[in-house]
C-alpha cells in the first residue's frame, strides 16, 4: 500500500493537538484566576448589604442593588477626587511621554560623553523600590513647598515613569533608518521638523504603550497620595476616597467595592481607546 505524502503532516498535527489543547486550557485557567477578583469586586458592588455580610458567600446575586454606588456618589468630595486623579494622571502621561521621546532620541541618535553611564543609571533607577524613596521624597517635597499640592504627586510619578519609557522608546527610535533622516535633511527639512513631523508619528505606538503603564501606575497610586497629601483633603486623589468607607466599628464593603469599580472604569476606557496602538507598540518592542 502506497503511503500518502500527507500522512506525516497529519500524524504531526495529531501529536501536537493535545499539547495545544493543554496550553489553551492552561491559558483559560490563568485568565479565569486573574479575572475572578475583578468579577467578585463588581459582584460585591451590586450585592445588597445583607448578602455582603452573609457568612455564605455566593458567586451570584438574585437581587442586584445600586445602593453601594449611591453611597459612593453621595460623598461630597468624590467628584473632586476623581477630577484630581484625572488631572494628575493626564499630566504625568503627557509630560513623561514628551520627555521620554526627546531623551530616547538624544541617547539613540547622538554620541556624547557618559551616554552609557546615563543609560545604566536609568536601569538602576528602576531597581530601587518606591517605598525606599518615599521618606526622602517627602522631605524633598517639603523643602520645595509642594506638600498638600497635586505637584507632590505629579513630579515623583514623572520621575518614576521616565526610566522605563526611555528604555522602551530607544528601540523604536533605533528602528527608524538613519537614511530616512538624511533624506529629510536633503529635502530641506530641519532637525525640528524631522523630529516632530517624521520621527514622532513613527514612534507614536511606543509612546502609547509607555503611556498605558504610566497612566495605570499614577491612577492607582495610594502611597504618594497618603504620604504627601497630609491636611488638605481637597488635593486628594481617587484612591483616598476608599478610606471614607473604612470605619472603626464596621467597614462598608459594599461602598469599598463600588468605589473600586468606579476607579476601574477610566482605566478600562483608556485601554480600549489605545488598544490597537498598544498592541502594535508592544509588538515593536518585542521585535527590537
Amino acid at each position: 500500500m502506497s503511503r500518502s505524502p500527507l500522512d506525516p503532516l497529519v500524524h504531526r498535527i495529531r501529536v501536537r493537538r493535545p499539547w495545544r489543547l493543554a496550553a489553551e486550557a492552561t491559558a483559560l485557567l490563568v485568565a479565569a484566576a486573574v479575572a475572578f477578583p475583578l468579577y467578585w469586586m463588581v459582584l460585591s458592588a451590586f450585592k445588597p448589604a445583607g448578602e455582603i455580610q452573609s457568612t455564605e458567600a455566593r458567586p451570584w446575586t438574585l437581587a442586584p442593588s445600586l445602593d453601594s454606588f449611591r453611597r459612593v456618589f453621595e460623598q461630597q468630595e468624590f467628584g473632586r477626587y476623581f477630577l484630581n486623579s484625572l488631572f494628575v494622571a493626564g499630566t504625568v502621561v503627557v509630560a513623561s511621554a514628551l520627555i521620554a521621546f526627546l531623551a530616547a532620541t538624544a541617547v539613540t541618535r547622538f554620541r556624547f560623553r557618559f551616554r552609557t553611564t546615563l543609560l545604566v543609571m536609568f536601569l538602576v533607577a528602576q531597581m530601587v523600590p518606591i517605598e525606599a524613596l518615599t521618606i526622602p521624597l517627602f522631605f524633598l517635597m517639603r523643602d520645595f513647598g509642594q506638600l498638600n499640592t497635586l505637584g507632590a504627586l505629579i513630579f515623583p510619578h514623572i520621575a518614576f515613569s521616565l526610566p522605563f519609557a526611555i528604555w522602551m522608546l530607544r528601540g523604536f527610535v533605533r528602528a527608524v533608518p538613519e537614511a530616512l533622516e538624511e533624506a529629510a535633511y536633503i529635502d530641506g527639512a530641519s532637525r525640528t521638523r524631522f523630529l516632530w513631523q517624521i520621527l514622532f508619528p513613527l514612534v507614536f505606538p511606543g509612546l502609547v504603550a509607555t503611556s498605558v503603564f504610566s497612566f495605570i501606575s499614577t491612577w492607582n497610586d495610594f502611597l504618594f497620595a497618603k504620604s504627601f497629601i497630609i491636611s488638605d483633603t481637597s488635593q486628594s486623589t481617587l484612591p483616598m476616597a476608599l478610606l471614607v468607607f473604612f470605619k472603626p466599628d464596621e467597614n462598608d464593603w459594599g461602598g469599598i467595592m463600588a468605589a473600586s469599580t468606579v476607579m476601574t472604569v477610566p482605566v478600562l476606557v483608556f485601554f480600549v481607546l489605545v488598544q490597537r496602538r498598544l498592541v502594535s507598540g508592544l509588538g515593536g518592542a518585542v521585535k527590537d
